[in-house]
């Protein structure tokens, strides 16, 4: 059974850090590709940032230079580090897989708030 865990979100001032983390179970990890995603009140779910099996990033362009996705094969872990958070950055934010996505299938995410 494929599981995506995140967790490591919070409440934090504007310009502060958080790292989130997922923790993935029931699928090849090294072989995978990885997507953060968030979705704030009222929008539509986000790509934020995605990680290749080569470790080969790419992100949205409002988020570059502040966030980093990387991955630890032996953990099975994906982490989105985030810095000079923003109240924009204010949403659920989910880890996911090609597979997943293209299923709709999504965890119970993990919840960013940045006060304005």
């Amino acid at each position: 059974q494929v599981q995506l865990v995140e967790s490591g979100g919070g409440l934090v001032q504007p310009g502060g850090s958080l790292r989130l983390s997922c923790v993935v179970s029931g699928m090849m990890f090294d072989a995978n590709s990885f997507f953060w995603y968030r979705q704030a009140p009222g929008q539509q779910r986000e790509m934020v940032a995605s990680i290749s099996s080569a470790d080969n990033t790419n992100y949205q362009a409002s988020v570059k230079g502040r966030f980093t996705i990387s991955r630890d094969v032996a953990k099975r872990m994906v982490y989105l580090q985030m810095n000079s958070l923003k109240p924009e950055d204010t949403a659920d934010y989910y880890c996911s897989t090609p597979a997943e996505i293209l299923r709709d299938s999504w965890g119970q995410g993990t919840r960013v708030t940045v006060p304005s």
